[in-house]
């Protein structure tokens, strides 16, 4: 009899590649359009720029996103969505509606309970 795993349903290698604050914010803006590590500096202003490369490469490793180095002056490079990453991205969405749909009801009760 197969013993069953904590993480059989699947969410544990989806939560393993897309965990921590940042990382599904940053496949949502690259799934659309290819995007400069600038851009996504400002349209994420409350990340570090350490913590953006370490989450950007950490991306890149799990296959989620593609870096493409443009060999220029000024250098240029882009990050976009993979197939994997947009794969994930769409089975995000579904979760994405939960909390806009719930998002209010949950910041009220942790008010209240404050």
């Amino acid at each position: 009899m197969a013993k069953t795993q904590p993480d059989s349903c699947g969410l544990g290698p989806a939560f393993q590649v897309i965990g921590g604050k940042w990382k599904a914010l940053i496949l949502w803006l690259v799934h659309t359009e290819p995007r400069r590590f600038g851009e996504l500096k400002r349209l994420v202003p409350d990340i570090s720029e350490k913590m953006l490369i370490q989450q950007l490469r950490e991306m890149e490793a799990d296959g989620l996103v593609h870096r493409e180095v443009f060999h220029q002056v000024p250098p240029r490079v882009e990050y976009s969505a993979t197939p994997l990453g947009q794969s994930l991205d769409d089975a995000l969405v579904p979760l994405a509606n939960w909390g806009k749909q719930h998002g209010a009801a949950i910041e009220a009760r942790k008010t209240n309970a404050a």
